[in-house]
Order: C-alpha cells, then structure tokens, then sequence
C-alpha cells in the first residue's frame, strides 16, 4: 500500500510538473490585430473567449443560434477594445452552416489567424436509453461541423501560419457514466484532429492544431445539466477561456485545464481499478 502511495504521489507531481513545464511564454500583443472566428460564443466559455480577445485587440467574428445574445455580446466586445467584432447566427446541425460561418469570417475579415471551435449540441447527462438517432443527430454539431469548418478554413491559416483550436473534453480522454453520446462525439473529435495534425506535421504545413481538454467547468449549461449528480467542484469559465487562448496563441499541441484533468489522463492507464472508482464514487446514483 504504501508503494502505492508513492507512485500516486509522484505521478502527480510528474503531471503538475508537465503542464508547467510545457507552457510557453505567452505575448497578448501577438493577438493585435489578429483575425479571429470564435464558435459558441453566446454563452460561457465562447462568450468569455470572447472578451479575452476583444481585450487583446483582435478582430472577431463570433457565431451562435441566438442572435439577440449575439449582439450584445458584440457590443461588449467592442466596449473592451476589440478592433473588429461582427456576428453571424448559424444552427451547427445543418449541413451548410458551418461552412457559411466560415465563409462570412473570410470574407469580413480579409483571412483568418485563429479558428476557435468551440460549440456543442445539447445532450442530456444521463444513463443513455438506446436512442441512436439522438447520437446520429449530436455528432452533427459536435463532430461532424468542426470537420467541414477546419477544412473551410485551413486554405486562409494556411496563408497565415494560423491556428485551430478545440475545445474537447476530459470526456474524449476517457469514458464517463450519464454521457454516452457526448463522450462518443468528443473522442471522435479528439481521434481526428489528433490525426489532422500528424498529417499537417508530416506535410510541412504552418498550420497548429491546439486541442484543449477541459474538466468541469461553472458554465450555466453545464452546471444546470449535472446539479445534485456530480460533487466535484466546477472550474471559472473566464479562466479556461483564457488558457484556451494562450495554448492557441503559443500553438500548444494540447491544454488541460484544470491541471489534474491530465493526472487523470495519466492514471487511467496505470491505474485503471482506482480512476474507474473515483469516476464513479464522484456522482451521486441511486439504482
């Protein structure tokens, strides 16, 4: 037992030390000027993302469904010193949105530095009931649109030594109970980004791909769908939106924030009895 501590222990210091270790220095004044599409950026961490770089100075196109919502998000973005900040409301599950998105960002903007996607469809955090058209639907928005916006837009980053990012999941990382269907669309987006960017890599291009895993964070949706069902504790969207940014911004291959998400990574492996108790010991299940 008390071997098993000391591995515990230094495995997490191993991680602590990582994340650390692995951040680069960070310049805001590298995001002046810079041309920037944000997804989800209605509520939570696209709407923080956001402001993070309206503050830096960037030109912004943000996109969500409620276009209300959208435009006063806008007019903050230009309250805080954004140099461009334009809206355009798209539903991710149709099938010619995201390109359209994409399309109105090139076209207002002159070109794109940075790629944020960021959205998500809805999706219940519960025991999953056998409906598959509901999985065929989600990986529409949460999957399927990020592939076509990414391939829209790599031309334009490709031209400017650009950026994408992803918002995924500690879910894409390894499977939780009560989302079945979202952690499927997460580690699909994981698996082929993971790829694009070794194909990107072994082709020379000057295009990264940041892919940011996130634990629980205090966004009113995500705090809405898992209340009185998990008991850990949720992490400030303002400061997941700004790590997302840095990771970009410093073309880190990956992000996890908060930092023990990748403790969590590492111990799945090594040891996979303990991590599948702690996941489920964390919610609270009545059969």
């Amino acid at each position: 037992m008390l071997t098993f501590i000391k591995i515990l222990i230094a495995s997490i210091f191993v991680g602590i030390l990582a994340v650390f270790w692995n951040r680069s220095s960070f310049d805001p004044e590298s995001l002046r000027g810079a041309r920037v599409l944000v997804t989800g950026a209605s509520s939570g961490i696209g709407e923080q993302m956001a402001y993070h770089y309206a503050r830096f100075g960037a030109k912004i196109v943000i996109t969500a469904r409620r276009k209300k919502i959208l435009e006063k998000v806008i007019e903050k973005c230009l309250s805080l010193g954004a140099q461009e900040a334009l809206y355009v409301s798209a539903d991710m599950s149709n099938e010619t949105d995201p390109e359209n998105v994409v399309d109105f960002a090139l076209e207002k903007l002159g070109g794109l530095d940075y790629l944020v996607l960021n959205h998500v469809g809805k999706s219940s955090f519960a025991m999953w009931n056998g409906d598959v058209d509901h999985i065929r639907w989600l990986m529409k928005p949460n999957f399927f649109s990020y592939v076509q916006m990414a391939w829209r837009a790599l031309p334009s980053l490709e031209q400017s030594k650009g950026s994408m990012i992803v918002v995924s999941s500690m879910a894409g990382k390894m499977s939780n109970p009560f989302a079945a269907p979202y952690t499927a669309t997460k580690c699909a987006l994981n698996g082929f980004f993971g790829s694009l960017n070794h194909e990107l890599a072994m082709k020379k291009s000057n295009v990264s791909i940041s892919i940011c895993t996130l634990g629980l964070i205090d966004t009113e949706s995500a705090l809405n769908a898992v209340r009185g069902i998990i008991t850990t504790p949720a992490y400030p969207a303002t400061e997941a939106a700004l790590n997302i940014i840095i990771t970009g911004a410093t073309r880190q291959q990956e992000l996890y924030y908060p930092w023990f998400t990748y403790v969590m990574n590492l111990t799945k492996d090594w040891f996979p009895s303990l991590t599948n108790h702690i996941i489920r010991n964390a919610l609270n299940y009545n059969p």
